[in-house]
């Protein structure tokens, strides 16, 4: 057992050692990585020219919007003034900058929110457009979470958990002085400000618990007293997901699975003391996701995931009937905005062969507009390939849904799988530039499945892995192996696994569990061992996570946890295996890596080891990621016999 941290810091000197390599004086560290050719990285930098622009926020009368992207080393703010317009950069932080959105009655100033090293102790800002001035507004050493504005526009609430790092309270400020923000509601556990009430006397808290449980707080504006109306109780546990007030403080559209399997769509009306559950959405099978509602409340826009892909609909509150909107293209649509005085509605749109870009839909012509035209680094976006949305049969019968991107040509060709994390999330066809130079140039196709425990095919599947079901999932990915075995243009003997996140944890558990059908491992940021990754990962994060993946201080569970744990079996792990880390990750610490990596190589077998000393869970810096992806890609091709391994 590698518990103790003391003993994980005994490692350092086989992690970093004199094998180590450092790319620059602030950079990934490098261990048991071979030099990159020279030819694989002038072949890369095309693919990693793509960028990809985010809708934020639209001016309230439509007529410019804001939004990220990257330009250089970093995620920025950019203020685009008409469709097809230039990108003018507002913030120029050595960070990312995240989530702006224009202060009410203005196109003159924003808020936006920013960290430090993918710390995730995410601050507010003001931006001043007119003198370039920026103000920090919220306490730094602490996590906040996202803002919502009055209805007059002229204050913002958010969550902070100053009071002891674990629980976030609901704050209010004037949006404009760090002095003026004050305490309003103490919360406990995971707690996020929703939207205000249109009298101004309410607004909403939500608070999440897992992805099957969560609630929704009515909090008075003037004594800062709340009452739960929506879930917590034993006939309303559910998942209750996006909401806006309607027309009055009596009035919300919510999205919940309280009826059934999937989130759907309710009107909630306040009688008396009771709130009242209308279903708008009964003839649509699939989960709801966004929200967003005209000021007049007279249209609501929403999302649907149908299958991993978005569509957009909009519905006349007049009447509740809704209808899709076909003049958006298909993939992932995301980021709903409606300008405050305009209908003009704002989303971002994206797809499995082309980045995402700002688009706007006038919603009473159905016309869209794009704003933005990404560049994709010269690439002939006619040759990127598209998947196959596949079901395959698991070991109890059950079918999970899979995209299959194949390579053009006969094969046979090799695979990687590609997990997500979460584990509650879902792979949806995002483009990829990394993935699709594998399909292109090194010919290896990809199967990105969603094995049970993923969101977006009901309740049920979604619980399919909790507790002691967790390596019903790692299961998932051993009939994949079979599947992969029956299909002639694939090559059973050439299979690769890679993952973040939970999808590390996946990565490991395959090797521990098929390494004998595997030829290598990418664990990115991965679980390596539950128990000590529940004791270590940040406080406000433990209770949520211990609700999916079980209770450590519980013996039964954690005698359960440690024996599934891919670090107690490290002997196992046979295959080439390749680990990235962020050292300031604040969801699985860095000593998930460190001691996966220095087990497996006490057992005498090479890692790769990729330590970023600035990222937290991923690599957002442009630099940092471009040098993951080409060792990513050459650990690839060499383990999967595209290329010969250097001596």
């Amino acid at each position: 057992m590698y518990r103790s941290l003391l003993i994980i810091a005994s490692f350092a000197t086989l992690l970093l050692g004199p094998g180590a390599v450092q790319a620059k004086d602030d950079g990934p560290i490098l261990t048991g990585v071979p030099d990159i050719p020279d030819a694989l990285v002038s072949r890369l930098t095309q693919y990693e020219s793509t960028r990809w622009a985010s809708m934020r926020s639209i001016a309230d009368d439509g007529s410019s919007i804001l939004i990220t992207t990257r330009l250089g080393e970093t995620g920025q703010v950019h203020q685009v003034a008409q469709p097809g317009g230039a990108r003018t950069q507002m913030t120029f932080r050595r960070e990312s900058s995240r989530s702006p959105e224009h202060v009410p009655g203005t196109d003159r100033s924003f808020l936006f929110s920013g960290d430090i090293g993918g710390d995730e102790q995410y601050q507010i800002f003001r931006f001043d457009m007119d003198s370039g001035s920026t103000t920090q507004l919220t306490p730094s050493g602490v996590r906040h979470g996202g803002w919502t504005w009055s209805t007059t526009g002229d204050r913002i609430a958010y969550s902070s958990n100053k009071r002891n790092g674990r629980d976030f309270d609901i704050w209010t400020s004037d949006g404009k002085d760090p002095a003026s923000a004050s305490l309003l509601c103490e919360g406990s556990g995971y707690w996020g400000a929703g939207p205000w009430s249109p009298d101004g006397k309410s607004m909403i808290a939500y608070e999440y618990v897992s992805a099957a449980d969560s609630r929704m707080h009515l909090i008075d504006l003037e004594t800062g007293k709340s009452q739960r109306i929506i879930g917590g109780t034993r006939k309303d546990t559910a998942y209750h997901g996006a909401l806006v007030f309607g027309a009055d403080a009596d009035t919300l559209y919510a999205t919940s699975n309280r009826g059934g399997e999937f989130v759907q769509l309710y009107r909630v009306k306040r009688e008396r003391r009771k709130w009242r559950w209308s279903l708008l959405s009964d003839a649509i099978p699939w989960d709801i996701e966004e929200l967003a509602i005209t000021k007049d409340a007279g249209t609501l826009a929403f999302t649907v995931n149908e299958g991993g892909y978005n569509s957009l609909y909009l519905m006349n509150l007049s009447d509740d009937s809704y209808r899709k909107v076909d003049a958006v293209p298909r993939g992932l649509v995301y980021g709903l905005r409606f300008a405050r005085q305009a209908d003009v509605l704002g989303f971002t749109a994206a797809g499995p062969t082309r980045t995402g870009d700002a688009w706007t839909l006038d919603i009473g012509s159905d016309e869209v507009t794009r704003w933005t035209s990404s560049e994709i680094g010269g690439l002939d976006s006619s040759g990127f390939i598209e998947p196959t949305l596949i079901e395959y049969e698991s070991f109890d019968g059950r079918k999970i849904p899979a995209f299959y991107y194949r390579p053009e040509g006969d094969g046979p060709f090799p695979v990687t799988i590609d997990i997500h994390g979460g584990p509650e999330g879902q792979a949806q066809p995002w483009f990829s530039a990394s993935r699709q130079y594998l399909l292109r140039e090194s010919k290896i196709a990809v199967l990105v499945p969603n094995v049970r425990g993923s969101s977006g095919y009901g309740r049920s599947y979604l619980a399919l892995d909790n507790g002691y079901l967790r390596e019903d999932s790692v299961k998932d990915i051993g009939a994949l192996l079979d599947w992969i075995g029956a299909q002639k243009e694939l090559d059973p003997e050439r299979v690769a696994v890679q993952g973040g996140s939970y999808g590390g944890y996946m990565v490991l558990a395959a090797l521990v569990h098929f390494g004998d059908r595997l030829r290598a491992g990418i664990d990115v940021v991965g679980i390596s061992n539950f128990v000590t990754f529940l004791e270590n990962t940040k406080a406000y994060r433990r209770d949520v996570r211990r609700v999916e993946y079980g209770d450590e201080r519980d013996p039964k569970m954690r005698a359960f946890l440690e024996s599934i744990s891919p670090l107690n079996h490290v002997d196992k792990i046979q295959t080439a295996l390749l680990v990235g880390q962020g050292a300031n990750d604040p969801r699985v610490p860095q000593s998930e890596a460190d001691q996966i990596v220095a087990a497996v190589r006490e057992k005498g077998h090479d890692v790769w080891y990729f330590l970023a000393p600035d990222e937290g869970h991923g690599f957002a810096k442009k630099s940092n990621r471009d040098l993951w992806t080409r060792v990513s890609t050459l650990f690839l091709e060499v383990s999967l016999g595209l290329r010969p391994a250097q001596p």
